[in-house]
C-alpha cells in the first residue's frame, strides 16, 4: 500500500487488545513467527525513495502510516529509530500518522529538539476499551506533540472520552472492529456514545470499519469481508467532520508549502461507500479493485 511506511516489522504483545493481532495472523498465513522484529531492507529509507526523474514518490502533502506490522517504540527498535526519526525530519513535507501502545516509552525516544513538537507528525494512541484510555491518553496529553488522536481499534469495550476530549487537544478519533481469528464483536451502543462525545467537542470521528463481528439493536452480525464491513460503518452515518486538522508542512528550504501545491487524494468507484475514506491518504491507482 503506498500510505504505509513500515521501518521494521514484528512486535510483542502488550494489551488485551494484541491477543488477535491481525500482523500475527497475516505472518502465521506465511508460516512466519510475527514476534520475529527485523529493520526492513528496501522499506526502511521508502519515504526517501525517488523515481527516476529524481522526485521523491511520495509527494508533499500525502499521509504516511508509520509502522502498521509493529509499534514505533518498541524496545526492540530503539537501535534504528534515530535514522527513523531523522527520515521524518528530512521529509517535513510529509504528514506522519504514528500509532503506539507504548506511550511510557515515548519521552525516552524523543530526538533532540523535539520541544516544540514535530509540526508533520499526528501522534496517536491505540486504546481498546476503558482502561487503556485511562492509561494511555493521559501519558499522550503529557508529550510534546502538536497534533495528537486516538484509535480505539480493535474496539472491544465501551470508552467514555469526554473528559480528556474536553481538553481541546486530541483532534481525531478513530474507531473499529476487530478481524481475523478470534475477532471480538464490536457494540454499536459503543460507537454511538464516542461519536456523540466527539461531536460535542467538535472533534472529528471515523467509524472505520464493523469488524467481523457487530452488535446492533442486541442481534449479533458476522461480516468477514472488510469492503463490506466499511461500507456497513460508512451506511451508519457514524462518522463526523470536526474542527480542521492543520499542518504546517515545509519544503526542503525552509519554507512553509502553500494548500494549492500539495497532494490531494484522490478516490476510485470502490470509495464511494467506504468508511475509512474519511482517514485515508486516498487511492493508489493500482487497479487491484477493479
Amino acid at each position: 500500500m503506498h500510505d504505509i511506511w513500515n521501518p521494521w516489522h514484528g512486535c510483542k504483545k502488550v494489551s488485551e487488545g494484541c491477543d488477535n493481532c491481525y500482523m500475527y495472523f497475516l505472518d502465521r498465513m506465511r508460516d512466519r513467527n510475527g514476534a520475529d522484529i527485523y529493520r526492513t531492507k528496501s522499506g526502511f529509507d521508502y519515504p526517501l525513495h525517488k523515481d527516476r526523474h529524481g522526485n521523491y514518490k511520495i509527494k508533499s502533502g500525502e499521509l504516511i502510516r508509520v509502522c502498521m506490522t509493529s509499534d514505533f517504540f518498541l524496545e526492540e527498535a530503539d537501535e534504528w529509530r534515530e535514522a527513523a526519526w531523522e527520515i521524518m525530519r528530512i521529509r517535513s513535507d510529509v504528514k506522519f500518522f504514528l500509532l503506539t501502545k507504548r506511550p511510557e516509552r515515548v519521552r525516552g525516544c524523543l530526538p533532540a529538539g523535539i520541544n516544540d513538537g514535530f509540526e508533520n507528525v499526528f501522534f496517536n494512541v491505540t486504546c481498546e476499551n476503558q482502561r487503556r484510555a485511562d492509561e494511555r491518553i493521559p501519558i499522550m496529553l503529557e508529550l510534546p506533540f502538536r497534533h495528537k488522536g486516538v484509535m480505539c481499534a480493535p474496539f472491544i469495550g465501551g470508552i467514555d472520552m469526554e473528559k480528556y476530549l474536553k481538553e481541546g487537544r486530541i483532534e481525531q478519533v478513530i474507531c473499529g472492529g476487530e478481524n481475523y481469528d478470534g475477532a471480538r464483536a464490536c457494540n454499536f451502543d459503543w460507537v454511538k456514545t464516542l461519536r456523540k462525545q466527539c461531536e460535542k467537542y467538535n472533534v472529528t470521528f471515523v467509524f472505520s470499519e464493523t469488524g467481523t463481528y457487530f452488535i446492533k439493536d442486541g442481534k449479533k452480525y458476522y461480516m468477514p469481508r472488510k469492503s463490506v464491513q466499511r461500507e456497513m460503518a460508512y451506511k451508519s452515518g457514524m462518522s463526523y467532520t470536526g474542527r480542521p486538522v492543520r499542518f504546517r508542512l515545509i519544503d526542503s528550504w525552509g519554507e512553509e508549502i502553500p494548500e494549492e501545491y500539495l497532494y490531494t487524494p484522490r478516490y476510485g468507484k470502490s470509495c464511494a461507500k467506504c468508511a475509512g475514506k474519511a482517514a485515508c491518504n486516498g487511492c493508489s491507482g493500482c487497479g487491484k479493485c477493479g
